[in-house]
């Protein structure tokens, strides 16, 4: 895992949910019926186009993300990853992810995806409570989720699964409880989100009108500060703000981002960002409907596609960056932006955050500390000003 090699991934997304779960703020959509038919030959056209634009690169990792890619059907699955392996390449032991909802119905299909050529799956089990799994707007019970765990566990050489914590009503005691056997049935990575409020979503008005109420500041710190001590504990520190892995278990996927990486989104509402001489931001066409319009129109769903200018690319690095253990590389840093950090921020800002013990500067990196991460916002709000 090293940050002068971020990779060059490709994120696909599916868009299509069983149901719209009330704290969920992504591109998703339910749809009675899905042609997969149509979407299949969608995806594979989309691909052709970003490929034709990024000739000779290895895809170092795949990412299906969605909406709920478990309910794509294996054939397409398989579909894709044989069209970015004949249109990029892959590089040596490719990380390939789907994201997956632990029903029994979909966690049937975890052998079909294996034989596509997922190695890896990402399972959204989000809480060991039933009564909390119904207030999340989950369609699985603790048994299922249970179930589809060790699934994966039989069937893909790696997996992870989320959970969601500082829930309306849960002390520390009970996430304790809660996090010790998550650990337990745990492989090389876990997501470990506190619940946020996303405007737009069904808990925003809920929690705007005090039908929900979550945890206070101090419970929710002492949530985060247990949560560090327990994975720490348990040989799966973070190596980013929600997510924990043991050593080589890193999500390589997200690691691209975090490194500032080149990748490509395909699907609806995926974004990109590729290095066509300068860094370029791409952004898909979000409604289902439209974006299929336009890739049998054209080739493509393409809405954005801007260059990226270089001191706004070295701010977004750093934003990134500073959310993982390893920080930001200096020297690419200094490639992208075209100087020193000290052309990225304020120079007496970054002196007051060090002296602070906010921050962490070598002759290679820059880090975020342990102390600063539970405010991370703030602490980035007041590097870039």
């Amino acid at each position: 895992m090293r940050a002068s090699k971020p990779g060059f991934a490709v994120y696909v997304h599916w868009p299509f949910c069983l149901s719209k779960c009330p704290y969920c703020d992504f591109n998703s959509h339910v749809r009675e019926a899905v042609d997969q038919d149509r979407w299949r030959a969608g995806l594979l056209r989309e691909i052709d186009h970003y490929a034709a634009l990024t000739p000779g690169r290895a895809v170092t990792s795949v990412f299906f993300g969605g909406g709920t890619p478990s309910l794509m059907a294996p054939e397409t699955t398989a579909a894709v990853i044989e069209r970015i392996g004949e249109r990029w390449g892959f590089a040596d032991n490719p990380e390939i992810t789907l994201e997956a909802n632990p029903t029994s119905v979909e966690a049937g299909r975890f052998t079909a995806y294996e034989k596509a050529g997922v190695n890896r799956v990402s399972l959204g089990v989000q809480a060991l409570n039933d009564a909390d799994l119904k207030a999340l707007g989950r369609g699985h019970s603790v048994t299922q989720a249970l179930d589809a765990v060790a699934l994966a566990r039989d069937t893909f050489p790696r997996y992870s699964f989320d959970l969601i914590y500082a829930r309306p009503g849960q002390t520390v005691a009970l996430w304790e409880a809660e996090l010790a056997r998550g650990l337990a049935m745990a492989g090389d990575h876990l997501s470990l989100y506190q619940l946020t409020i996303e405007e737009g979503t069904a808990f925003h008005a809920a929690f705007r009108d005090g039908r929900l109420v979550l945890p206070d500041e101090d419970t929710s710190a002492e949530l985060y500060e247990l949560t560090q001590v327990m994975t720490g504990a348990a040989g799966m520190p973070a190596y980013e703000i929600s997510n924990h892995a043991a050593p080589g278990g890193e999500s390589r996927h997200n690691m691209t981002y975090w490194r500032y990486g080149e990748y490509a989104g395909i699907g609806p509402g995926a974004h990109g960002r590729l290095h066509l001489g300068a860094v370029t931001a791409t952004a898909q066409r979000r409604k289902p409907e439209t974006w299929l319009d336009l890739v049998e129109a054209q080739g493509h769903g393409t809405e954005l596609m801007n260059p990226v200018p270089p001191a706004e690319s070295a701010e977004e690095m750093v934003m990134m960056g500073l959310r993982t253990a390893e920080g930001v590389d200096l020297a690419r840093l200094a490639a992208i932006s075209g100087g020193a950090l000290e052309v990225v921020v304020d120079r007496e800002r970054l002196a007051d955050l060090l002296d602070q013990g906010m921050l962490i500067r070598t002759s290679e990196t820059l880090k975020a500390t342990p102390q600063a991460w539970p405010v991370l916002n703030e602490v980035i709000r007041r590097l870039l000003g």
